[in-house]
């Protein structure tokens, strides 16, 4: 039995459940697709890259957290841009997320069919990539408490394997090889690979969609991005410079698997501790698929409450108190992904709705500051107007790099957008008033807009 989006969800999410989600969210973007970002710049390219993209990551978190504590919404930068711009920026906010997320699970989904490939060839890729997905929509169905209580366990040992991997490799490490034909595309090699770097942080700001359900968000939602934030840092780096001494980096700038298959280049691939270690592996892969149809599920379910989407994708389950049906929906868009397109042309349609989200929510906490100076803000960016000004900024870069340097998938993201806008258009929902759900953020007449 399933009860309209009248009924409310749970608020029961503590900040050691949203360092779990944030974590487990992006932790796999650690174990694959970064790699890909080698064979367009070199080592030395990516890491600049990925530098530049972690500053992006920072000011752009702690910017953002003042949205998501302001308006903590379940749609996340669709709210924000809704509320900062009406319709139409709701609309190009709300599209960009849904690309974000819902092409980010087959994705991860893929590389976790590869892992399970790597240890059983037998087992074929995209079929266990569609089981992964079965497994963990049902799994989410059970309610967000359980799903977060599980998200704490997985990401917990994500962590845990990827610092025994550096702790195992580490001796092994040349700097040799880390310097070895660094930058063969030179800075334009940079530019190219920021869209890689992107896939090392991409979905952290998917805390943003399970902000409904938490207890006392004004105060937990800051503690769980900013504990996040810095766990990903120290990871994204460690394994990427380590990763790229082990040997030569471009056996592995093509695989869905490098990190089982640096340790089995390192200690051979009859090694017990390699076959241990891509065991374990599928653990960070694990907490990013759980986290991202989380995720998803919730920007589908606060985009149909908002009357975006079928109104019946906002339907809670009675007894779980889930979206049933957005997951169901999210679960059908990744199967399709699984079968149709490549791991690097998935991660370059996410990279880009996730790109256009990051530019829609600076721009909207610019024109909330105005718009709205009396808006409670119980955390405010730091150092603002710089912070965000250095996101947006990193952000457009990032954005024209992408679509220069992969046009075809931006043609699709581009033909997928304008498709929205006239089905929009024509239905008349940018002639509807703005709906109550995301205008209620409350206002306080001590704030002072800083």
């Amino acid at each position: 039995m399933a009860e309209t989006s009248t009924e409310h969800l749970k608020r029961v999410l503590k900040p050691i459940h949203l360092w779990a989600i944030a974590v487990g969210l992006v932790i796999s973007g650690e174990y694959f697709g970064w790699n890909l970002g080698w064979a367009v710049s070199g080592t030395i390219g990516l890491l600049i890259a990925t530098l530049v993209i972690t500053l992006m990551y920072i000011t752009f978190i702690f910017s953002y957290t003042e949205l998501t504590a302001s308006i903590p919404h379940a749609g996340g930068a669709f709210a924000y841009a809704y509320r900062a711009m009406g319709p139409f920026g709701g609309l190009i906010a709300g599209y960009a997320t849904l690309v974000d997320f819902l092409v980010a699970t087959p994705a991860v989904a893929v590389s976790l069919g590869s892992y399970l490939h790597f240890l059983y060839p037998a087992i074929p890729i995209a079929e266990a990539a569609m089981g992964f997905n079965v497994l963990f929509i049902l799994l989410n169905m059970l309610g967000v408490k359980e799903s977060a209580t599980f998200s704490v366990f997985i990401t917990i040992l994500a962590v845990i394997e990827l610092l025994l991997y550096l702790g195992i490799v580490s001796p092994h490490f040349k700097m040799v090889n880390y310097l070895t034909n660094p930058m063969p595309f030179g800075w334009a090699g940079v530019f190219a690979a920021l869209p890689f770097a992107v896939w090392f942080y991409l979905a952290i700001e998917g805390v943003a969609m399970v902000a409904e359900e938490v207890e006392n968000p004004k105060r937990n939602i800051p503690r769980g991005y900013i504990s996040a934030i810095i766990t990903l840092v120290v990871l994204a780096l460690g394994v990427m410079v380590i990763t790229g001494g082990l040997t030569d980096w471009r056996k592995l700038s093509h695989l869905d698997y490098p990190l089982p298959e640096a340790i089995g280049i390192v200690l051979g691939k009859g090694n017990g501790l390699t076959k241990i270690f891509a065991s374990i592996g599928l653990f960070g892969l694990i907490a990013s698929l759980h986290g991202i149809i989380l995720a998803s599920s919730r920007q589908v379910f606060a985009m149909a409450r908002s009357g975006y989407l079928p109104r019946m994708l906002s339907d809670i389950n009675h007894r779980f108190k889930t979206p049933h049906w957005a997951l169901v929906v999210s679960g059908i868009v990744s199967s399709i992904f699984i079968y149709k397109f490549k791991t690097d042309q998935i991660i370059m349609l996410s990279v880009l709705g996730a790109v256009v989200m990051y530019i829609m929510s600076m721009l909207s906490l610019f024109i909330l500051r105005k718009k709205e100076p009396r808006l409670s803000r119980p955390f405010l960016a730091p150092m603002f107007p710089v912070f965000p000004a250095i996101a947006l900024v990193i952000c457009v870069v990032c954005l024209f790099a992408t679509i220069y340097f992969n046009p075809d998938m931006s043609l699709i993201f581009a033909g997928g957008l304008v498709i929205v806008l006239l089905i929009f258009i024509v239905m008349g929902k940018h002639k509807v008033a703005l709906t109550e759900d995301l205008m209620s953020a409350p206002m306080d007449k001590e704030v002072i807009n800083h």
